[in-house]
């Protein structure tokens, strides 16, 4: 009876999110959209609480900023936003996507997900973006914790050499990522990649080309395999 009931409240909460919210241009509409996100998407929260971290030089990681906040990092001299939520129709990309033109910053679509593991042309894309990015340069999801956190630890591993251990660090309490969540896939990727390295040497990037397979993965931390066991299916897959 219970199940039943919070499975009605949560469809009624869908309903009510998808009805709205998706105009700002005229003063009436703009008013919904506003309610909208703040309500739906958390935006007053985002106010004052930014998850906004150095990862590189000249690259920073965060939560969805709010206007007040994309004008801050335009004043800081960031000109690329990556928006890794992806192009949306509903109040909080509307906004960002206002901001961000209006401040002559360039705002780049990369989706992920963060209780998924990406598919393998998704997560190119992402690197493909930050590759092509000018910086100075952001990237954001919409709490910062979880696809902010592994595309950080991305541009460790591709673009600043770092040590896995190092990339790592960036899914951690610290940016409010839980890994005992559905969200820990995140981190099982990343520790797949540290024990392939135990099988021989392969840049990340060579890794997600060639051997990351995202449905395997998936199915692989949803039964919490052995790292190296996967790592070792996922070689020997390639190599057929």
């Amino acid at each position: 009876m219970l199940a039943k009931l919070m499975s009605k409240i949560d469809a009624a909460e869908r309903r009510l999110r998808h009805s709205f919210g998706k105009d700002i241009s005229d003063p009436a509409a703009r008013r919904w959209s506003l309610l909208h996100y703040n309500l739906f998407d958390h935006a007053f929260l985002r106010s004052v609480w930014t998850n906004f971290w150095p990862v590189a030089p000249g690259v920073w990681r965060s939560n969805q900023p709010t206007h007040r906040r994309f004008e801050k990092y335009a004043a800081m001299g960031i000109r690329t936003v990556i928006n890794l939520r992806g192009e949306d129709k509903h109040a909080h990309y509307l906004f960002e996507k206002e901001s961000v033109e209006a401040l002559g910053m360039t705002l780049v679509n990369a989706k992920l997900w963060a209780r998924e593991a990406a598919p393998r042309s998704r997560i190119l894309a992402v690197i493909d973006a930050l590759r092509a990015a000018e910086k100075p340069m952001m990237f954001h999801c919409k709490s910062g914790a979880d696809r902010a956190g592994f595309v950080a630890a991305t541009y460790l591993l591709v673009f600043e050499n770092a040590p896995v251990s190092e990339a790592k660090a960036q899914l951690g309490l610290k940016y409010i990522h839980l890994d005992f969540t559905k969200t820990g896939v995140q981190d099982y990727v990343l520790r797949l990649y540290e024990a392939r390295l135990l099988l021989g040497e392969i840049g990340f990037e060579d890794w997600i080309r060639n051997e990351y397979r995202a449905k395997p993965i998936q199915a692989a931390w949803d039964a919490r395999r052995p790292e190296i066991e996967v790592a070792r299916d996922l070689m020997a897959g390639s190599q057929e």
